[in-house]
């Protein structure tokens, strides 16, 4: 292949890629989430997808995996291969900003940064994360996190709440309750 064609070949993989959710939080994308680190094509056209899990021992790491080779080889961009990168380890600074606007539209509040300096080589083209000669270094968490009475829901905006358990549906999610609307919620823990 030549370079124009594994470069077409690379972008639509990152678009389908675009459109795969994830298992635990279907409102977000694996690449709003952050977990697609790149895509790499080899000269012959074979297609590697790098992920980042979440965390160690993550349930859902096994279902991205095949949802990701499904949704490739249905675009006709398969067989592929995907390879797990644990390091970098993910953190919730890696979501996007509009993989953080889907969460609270689906009624989970984002992480906030995680705090301390992460340096991440991101390759962004077109508003996507992807593997290109653009490449920007972007610190990451030097805001350092928000304080728990600072969490905003994602309802009605009120940063009256409080947290009703460690633990939500999933390990990466805490339950909270908004004082202001009486609604219960999930906040995505900052990782």
């Amino acid at each position: 292949m030549c370079g124009a064609e594994l470069h077409t070949r690379t972008q639509a993989a990152w678009a389908v890629l675009a459109e795969v959710p994830d298992p635990e939080v279907p409102a977000i994308s694996v690449c709003d989430l952050g977990i697609v680190r790149d895509v790499e094509m080899a000269h012959d056209g074979q297609l590697t997808v790098v992920l980042t899990p979440t965390y160690s021992g993550c349930p859902a790491t096994e279902v991205i995996t095949e949802s990701v080779l499904a949704a490739l080889d249905a675009a006709g961009l398969g067989p592929a291969l995907v390879r797990m990168q644990r390091a970098p380890a993910w953190t919730t600074d890696w979501i996007s900003p509009a993989g953080r606007d889907k969460l609270r539209a689906y009624g989970i509040a984002p992480p906030g940064p995680v705090g301390g300096e992460v340096r991440v080589p991101m390759h962004l083209v077109g508003g996507l994360a992807q593997s290109a000669a653009r490449s920007v270094d972007l610190r990451l968490g030097s805001l350092g996190a928000a304080p728990a009475s600072a969490l905003a829901c994602p309802r009605c905006d009120s940063t009256n709440t409080e947290r009703l358990s460690a633990f939500g549906s999933t390990a990466c999610k805490a339950l909270y309750r908004c004082l202001a609307c009486r609604e219960p919620f999930e906040h995505f823990k900052p990782i």
